[in-house]
């Protein structure tokens, strides 16, 4: 069928269901005066309406039909963003010149890479730049068999942990939906192969913003064709969104960031939880266990001297018995903004064997690219003013 020649302005794009929140809807906040509360940021704006990118193949045939165009022009549409990458409208030499001419203000809403820089090892860090001018980090990381991609959920981060670089530069906002998912996009197109995971493990607490992380994950499953078991969701945990998140029936990895073995020592360490004593974080994550099925992982960094001592381990041990659990070490990634030390291998090796003894299952991580920035928030820091 012919495009239409009417000149009139393209309609916005369709306010999308609940499994893909608006594309520009306004961040979550907690209540006013709660530690974990942020103000609503101002958010980008799109020409045309919300972007393109995030809705679902139902959403954008209704947008096509609006437009003027046959309902298969929708699932064509579709097929351009999520398998062929479309960054714009342009792009999509199927459909007709004019009508893409009529459109061309419409946003599909992809980033442009600022900047990349790639490890030894084959990992590659980005600086992506937004709509509207802010800097996010996104991660490829490529092994034998898979490419994983850490992303990230906010524009920094306002869980100020005292170890992590993204925390130093503050929080400006939250990340929407298709903000989310072009990182993915971007990743596998710069590689020119498949993402088979995803890490939410960048910038930001993906808790603070969970309709749009929760959107995006869905998005990437049933639009992207990414599976939920091969996502991970990282958490300093927020008091009620573990359960929220349970009532979601994702089955994406739930990854708690606990990274003390106890109460005095984690507040010290992840200012937020003074406010969610550790006992009440572990309770809900029994609760997301019974609820889902599923097993929690629990990431604990070790500093050297601070939280690697075999106490530690056994204080650790005495809170996960019994737990549908695995921890996961991360050995410290040294960040000039402060004086923590990576441990040596005796001591991580020490603090396995702790957790073993006392039958808990237990893996270290190592970070990809260390000589390339590679702890969350440092080549941001180091790139942007």
């Amino acid at each position: 069928m012919a495009a239409s020649s009417r000149s009139t302005a393209p309609s916005p794009a369709p306010a999308l269901s609940e499994d893909h929140s608006p594309a520009i809807a306004q961040p979550e906040s907690a209540a006013t005066g709660h530690p974990f509360h942020s103000e609503p940021p101002p958010t980008p704006e799109t020409q045309g309406g919300s972007p393109l990118l995030g809705q679902s193949l139902e959403a954008l045939t209704a947008w096509m039909v609006a437009q003027g165009q046959p309902a298969y022009r929708g699932k064509q549409l579709h097929q351009w963003l999520y398998q062929q990458g479309a960054r714009s409208l342009q792009d999509i030499t199927v459909f007709p010149k004019a009508w893409r001419q009529q459109v061309a203000a419409v946003s599909v809403g992809r980033s442009d890479i600022y900047h990349r820089t790639e490890a030894s090892d084959g990992t590659v860090k980005y600086l992506l730049k937004l709509a509207d001018g802010q800097i996010i980090e996104a991660v490829g990381m490529p092994s034998a068999k898979r490419l994983t991609v850490c992303v990230s959920s906010q524009v920094g981060c306002p869980m100020a942990c005292d170890f992590c670089a993204t925390g130093k530069g503050g929080f400006l906002r939250n990340l929407h939906t298709h903000e989310i998912v072009d990182q993915v996009l971007t990743v596998q197109e710069d590689f020119g192969q498949r993402v088979s995971n995803i890490v939410f493990m960048g910038m930001g607490e993906p808790l603070l913003n969970t309709d749009n992380v929760v959107a995006s994950i869905r998005c990437l499953n049933q639009d992207v064709g990414i599976s939920q078991r091969s996502m991970t969701l990282s958490t300093v945990g927020i008091p009620g969104r573990i359960r929220k998140l349970a009532d979601e029936q994702l089955q994406v990895t739930l990854a708690v960031s606990l990274h003390a073995s106890n109460q005095t020592q984690r507040q010290g360490l992840i200012p937020s939880a003074g406010a969610y004593p550790l006992t009440e974080l572990l309770a809900e994550c029994r609760d997301y266990v019974k609820i889902t099925g599923r097993r929690v992982t629990f990431e604990y960094i070790l500093l050297a001297g601070l939280n690697d001592q075999p106490q530690h381990a056994a204080e650790l041990a005495q809170h996960l018995r019994g737990f549908q659990s695995h921890v996961n070490l991360i050995p410290y990634n040294p960040i000039s903004e402060v004086d923590y030390q990576r441990p040596s291998e005796a001591s991580i090796r020490e603090f396995v064997s702790q957790l073993e003894s006392r039958h808990i299952a237990v893996s270290v991580r190592y970070s990809r690219g260390l000589e390339e920035n590679a702890a969350c928030g440092q080549l941001r820091a180091s790139k942007v003013a």
